[in-house]
């Protein structure tokens, strides 16, 4: 449980309600180690004053947050439905969808499931489903991570969160697909549009850049250069596909301009724990005419203001692009993915550095900042 930003994660007993209507408690196996939980135990993923006032301007809620319970990628087996359930029963295995599809709204019809009416309430103490709370510390209701809070041994999520698996997969798999391998596989190919033959450039190889650059070399990228500042993650980078790895941003630009003859990369994809503001400009500068920068990694939210050279966006015509959940859709894209390393096409069990105790969560966070881990997992039970 995180008690407020800034804090460490505490080992908490919760009181846990009983799923209701469309609703499934599950017993967790293993969670995933992402630094969008951390952006809140850091304080980048809230509002601070200036964006508060922006937001309550605007009449936008700012959500109540604290005491949160983390944890948003995960795989477990059902222990009990609630009335209503259908696409899960008792002892089914399943992966975590950090955005629920209620597959009706606007977005859902349309092929965006990423983009569900029912993610706006995926940070909130209230359920999706009836508005009221499952999660309690004594008198306080708990804030779950996307609705989810996979860091605990059993977790209440509505239907919709949550998806089958095949009995044959490794528990560790339905994890990291959940969120960092869909969107890093989804930022550049679906996301990024990449074609057979391009040049693509990924800034920030961890959870989420490695799989990003799977996912480009799959597609018949030419040249796909890694930028980090870790020299571990640098030295990995060629066994998920890049065929370059540079330290910075400064270290591409020359790299890529002989690479590609001067034309620049086809596709730019931003993938850092956490994107500096003064990243973007260099970033599109990246970008050949008519390319495309796909923005996937979270800003500080107080970061309003953004340099970026207009005139060499329009004259140059490039696109600077947001992507959630890398574009994908979690009901089609997690089978696929796992489809795909079933046969060996796609990494996952390379993706895990260290696995963890759940009482060793701090380290496992400490050890994702200072860059020693592509990814960590917490192990609940030891069934795979």
């Amino acid at each position: 449980m995180l008690p407020g930003a800034g804090r460490g994660w505490e080992i908490r007993e919760i009181e846990l309600d009983p799923p209701r209507d469309g609703e499934v408690l599950v017993r967790v196996a293993v969670a995933g180690i992402c630094h969008s939980d951390d952006h809140y135990a850091t304080g980048d993923g809230v509002a601070g004053s200036r964006l508060a006032t922006i937001m309550a301007d605007n009449e936008i809620p700012v959500p109540e947050l604290y005491p949160m319970l983390g944890g948003h990628e995960g795989a477990g087996v059902v222990t009990e439905v609630g009335p209503g359930v259908r696409s899960v029963r008792p002892g089914d295995r399943v992966a975590t969808s950090f955005i629920p599809a209620c597959g009706s709204c606007r977005w859902c019809s349309r092929g965006q499931s990423y983009l569900c009416d029912l993610g706006a309430g995926t940070v909130s103490k209230e359920m999706t489903t009836d508005g009221t709370p499952r999660r309690h510390v004594g008198d306080e209701h708990l804030t779950a991570m996307t609705q989810l809070g996979t860091f605990a041994e059993y977790l209440v999520a509505a239907e919709s969160s949550v998806i089958k698996i095949d009995d044959d997969i490794p528990f560790h798999a339905g994890s990291l697909v959940s969120c960092g391998v869909m969107t890093g596989w989804g930022s550049a190919t679906v996301g990024a549009g990449t074609e057979a033959g391009d040049t693509v450039v990924v800034i920030g190889t961890g959870g989420v850049g490695m799989n990003a650059l799977q996912g480009a070399r799959a597609v018949g990228a030419k040249y796909v250069v890694a930028v980090d500042p870790v020299a571990f993650k640098r030295d990995s980078a060629g066994a998920f596909g890049a065929t370059h790895a540079v330290a910075s941003i400064d270290e591409a630009a020359p790299l890529v301009r002989q690479l590609t003859r001067g034309v620049m990369a086809d596709r730019v994809v931003l993938t850092p724990g956490v994107v500096p503001t003064d990243l973007l400009s260099p970033a599109m500068m990246l970008t050949r005419k008519g390319g495309t920068c796909v923005l996937t990694g979270l800003s500080r939210y107080d970061e309003l203001p953004v340099p970026l050279v207009l005139n060499d966006m329009v004259l140059s015509a490039k696109q600077l692009k947001g992507l959630l959940a890398g574009g994908m859709n979690p009901r089609a894209s997690m089978p696929m993915l796992l489809s795909m390393y079933r046969e060996g096409r796609l990494k996952l069990d390379e993706l895990v550095t260290r696995r963890y105790r759940l009482d060793q969560i701090n380290e496992a966070f400490s050890d994702m900042r200072e860059g020693r881990n592509i990814r960590g997992l917490i192990d609940f039970i030891d069934f795979q």
